[in-house]
């Protein structure tokens, strides 16, 4: 008997455009150009998009929104095995929020320099840098369909 394995680059590369697609479908959809979709076992669990709640509330961004809404679907604050997709890499406070509810992957389209050149001002500090001082680290994969999620920043485009 033969043994074929799936080739999971491929398979990683299909799906992560697969679900990044939806997250910028769901930025769309926003007051802001931030969308963002938790996914588990190839099953979507939650949705967010940047001031969803309201404009008022400073950490309504896209990715806590997805996961305060996926730890209570789940009634867990572990997300353990989910990958976080996000048009844009997480700022700090969202890593952490990550890091806390325990996301094992974070896929992004623009980085957090790319974003603020687009959209306004932001906290540099790369995922990649914040996720290295914890003891516990995600799997980090940015500039997934970087060219589509330019496009949210020009809503004439939209």
């Amino acid at each position: 008997m033969i043994n074929i394995k799936k080739n999971s680059a491929l398979t990683n590369t299909v799906n992560d455009e697969k679900f990044m697609k939806l997250a910028i479908e769901e930025a769309k959809n926003a007051p802001f150009p931030f969308g963002c979709v938790l996914v588990k076992d190839n099953q979507i669990i939650a949705t967010g998009k940047s001031g969803e709640t309201n404009n008022f509330d400073p950490t309504a961004h896209a990715e806590i929104n997805a996961i305060r809404s996926a730890c209570e679907k789940l009634n867990s604050k572990e997300l353990l095995g989910v990958t976080l997709y996000s048009t844009c890499e997480p700022c700090p406070m969202c890593l952490s929020a990550s890091w806390w509810a325990n996301i094992s992957r974070i896929v992004f389209g623009i980085s957090l320099e790319e974003s603020s050149k687009l959209f306004g001002p932001e906290i540099l500090v790369s995922a990649d840098y914040l996720n290295g001082k914890g003891a516990n680290k995600i799997e980090i994969k940015g500039g997934v369909l970087k060219e589509e999620v330019i496009k949210l920043y020009d809503r004439s485009e939209n």
